[in-house]
């Protein structure tokens, strides 16, 4: 990558980024979101690279038991756990790094404490809402290091019909239907419900704020 990116702005990042290739989409998402970041990335199911890099992002956009049983037929499932070096899962990502999740009754990777729930609709639903949560809403209690306070009340993208209860691992917090974990953080591993690659300026901002950790 040349430093005519963005205008000349930014200039190449020297890291060695990993974005975990597995049967789940969303990837090339993600790469296009670092590019504008001054960021290129290696997509790769590739043990001995995805422990070796200096960041890895794991996204996804699938359901949870059918992908869970991918990851523990090629091993991935121990090699993610076992990263050292800062992790971001996004949406999907970030469920299967949870104990559980209710979308085919399946045990995660166990990284955080919290369950992964179906929404359910209000029993009165004046509001008209609808599952998926599907648009933009916003991020409120954010904690660092991922988030600034700049950053909080911003506004985000989400689509999920599942969700991950609120925890000791929470580090910012939506409401639909009722407040639940937007994005997670334990040691090294960090994780966003939400779309960062599809929220913008925002978003652009929090994926720089990880690739600085």
């Amino acid at each position: 990558m040349d430093d005519s990116s963005d205008s000349g702005l930014r200039t190449p990042d020297t890291q060695n980024i990993v974005i975990i290739k597995y049967n789940a989409g969303n990837i090339r998402s993600v790469t296009n979101a670092l590019v504008r970041l001054g960021y290129e990335a290696e997509v790769t199911a590739d043990p001995k690279k995805i422990k070796e890099a200096d960041k890895v992002i794991f996204p996804g956009v699938g359901e949870a038991s059918t992908t869970m049983a991918f990851l523990r037929n090629t091993g991935l499932d121990e090699v993610i756990i076992n990263l050292k070096q800062p992790v971001l899962g996004i949406c999907l990502g970030m469920q299967l790094m949870c104990s559980f999740s209710e979308e085919g009754s399946v045990d995660c990777l166990g990284i955080f404490d919290e369950q992964v729930k179906k929404f359910q609709l209000p029993e009165t639903n004046l509001q008209n809402i609808k599952i998926p949560h599907m648009g933009w809403n916003k991020i409120t209690n954010v904690k660092a290091p991922l988030f600034d306070s700049s950053l909080e009340g911003e506004y985000v993208y989400f689509v999920h019909s599942y969700y991950v209860a609120m925890g000791e691992h929470t580090v910012t917090t939506t409401n639909y239907i009722h407040p639940y974990s937007s994005s997670l953080q334990r040691d090294n591993f960090y994780a966003t419900q939400f779309h960062p690659e599809k929220s913008g300026e925002v978003g652009e901002r929090i994926l720089a704020n990880f690739l600085k950790l």
